[in-house]
């Protein structure tokens, strides 16, 4: 994998997106130009920068945020929109390596970050087609009773109350023959991730935040203060907050090469067909909910508000966009609704998806005075916002809710940068049959 591939892949894979299409973006800010002083330096205007922007500011800081393209225009900007409560690791990370105690205040945390989304869209608002409810379906037998006993454990360990339904019954929920089982809860829901990233950007920069867009940073020089420099200026605070995930090292291979072996960019692709008849999106997942399956190699979906099937999934551990994606997806989505056979498609796009070795959050200290977020592995509309609130408070000296992720243990990828890519091949291939099993 080179970096430059990435990026290339990157940018091509957000020239159709039905997001960009759907809003009206502001001019962009100027590049930074010069020398800025600032309390806390941000990188990455994603929904983890901006949240933590947003909260520093709001305490107080001088924020300056630095990034690299244009303001949710990574994966923040392009993603399902689901906001889910928990983690894409479950809760055994928690329970493994911090106990109950602190399993239990990450799943509150979990459900925190749910209601800050709609704290903030009223706050300052955010017109981002927010909806609740969320529907989890297996496709077999076997992730039928996997889906059953991990929604008994979480009801009985957490209290997520969840409406459980196999066979025919599956039909009130989804108008789908691919379905054994479903489970219904309305904690989590969906919203247009690009409305709501650039409702936060006008929030942050109410609050005095510098926004400098088309700023990658190409050097950081640790140490009190740090110092960022981009290609025209640099930026000297006190503290630092690092959220540009997996396109960080792309862009600065030097900036934080400690952190970049950690997480892994996996590549995930999203199709949009035509409007629909208002009518069948109602028929065909009720109650407006937004749907995921329970394979490794997952599907994920939903309606927009404006009668699009969003449809989510395929997964590549390289940088190449798979061929013939916009075929390849239309055939997953007919496959779960064949009620969709033949719809046009006007939309298909994709990015990148920063996932952990074991697809649990990585945050963390470089330093005393530098934060990373990362590893957000699929669960990041939720997950970054929170993500924002700990790292505000731990620069602020309140660092044990941040301290419950800190402490989570994390491996590297295997194979360096060279190698891992195929590693993780011959590892999906593995799970992608035990998925048809």
């Amino acid at each position: 994998m080179s970096f430059d591939s990435l990026l290339d892949s990157d940018i091509q894979l957000n020239q159709k997106s039905y997001y960009e299409a759907s809003v009206q973006r502001d001019p962009a800010s100027a590049p930074l130009q010069g020398e800025v002083r600032a309390d806390v330096l941000v990188v990455g205007a994603g929904f983890a920068g901006l949240s933590s922007a947003i909260e520093l500011a709001q305490r107080g800081y001088r924020v300056a945020l630095l990034e690299a393209d244009r303001v949710c225009s990574g994966a923040s900007g392009r993603n399902g929109g689901q906001a889910i409560v928990g983690y894409a690791s479950g809760l055994a990370p928690f329970e493994q390596q911090l106990g109950p105690d602190g399993a239990r205040s990450a799943w509150d945390m979990s459900l925190e970050a749910l209601d800050l989304i709609d704290e903030r869209i009223a706050q300052f608002g955010i017109d981002c087609d927010r909806v609740d409810g969320y529907l989890y379906v297996a496709t077999s037998a076997r992730k039928a009773r996997a889906l059953q006993a991990w929604m008994q454990a979480m009801q009985r360990d957490y209290g997520l109350a969840t409406e459980f339904a196999s066979g025919a019954d599956v039909q009130r929920h989804i108008q789908s023959p691919l379905y054994c089982a479903s489970a219904y809860e309305n904690r989590s829901g969906h919203l247009h991730p690009l409305k709501y990233g650039l409702g936060l950007a006008r929030a942050a920069r109410s609050l005095g935040v510098q926004i400098f867009e088309h700023s990658p940073v190409l050097e950081l020089r640790k140490g009190a203060p740090l110092t960022a420099r981009t290609a025209k200026g640099a930026v000297v605070a006190q503290f630092g907050v690092l959220a540009g995930n997996c396109t960080l090292s792309a862009y600065g291979p030097q900036v934080a090469p400690e952190i970049a072996p950690r997480i892994m960019p996996v590549g995930t692709y999203i199709i949009g067909t035509a409007p629909l008849a208002p009518a069948l999106p109602a028929q065909l997942i009720a109650r407006n909910a937004a749907v995921c399956d329970n394979n490794f190699v997952l599907d994920y979906f939903r309606f927009s508000a404006d009668h699009r099937m969003l449809f989510g999934g395929r997964v590549s551990y390289s940088t190449r966009t798979p061929a013939q994606l916009r075929q390849v997806m239309a055939r997953r989505m007919e496959r779960v609704f064949p009620a969709l056979q033949g719809v046009p498609i006007d939309f298909v796009w994709g990015g990148f998806v920063d996932i952990s070795a074991n697809r649990a959050p990585d945050f963390g200290r470089l330093g005393d005075n530098l934060y990373y977020l990362q590893g957000f592995s699929g669960h990041g509309v939720a997950l970054a916002g929170l993500a924002g609130r700990v790292v505000a408070q731990a620069l602020a000296g309140q660092a044990e809710r941040f301290d419950v992720f800190a402490r989570l243990q994390h491996r590297k990828f295997p194979g360096g940068p060279w190698l891992r890519t195929p590693t993780l091949v011959l590892g999906m291939a593995y799970h992608a049959l035990r998925d048809a099993l």
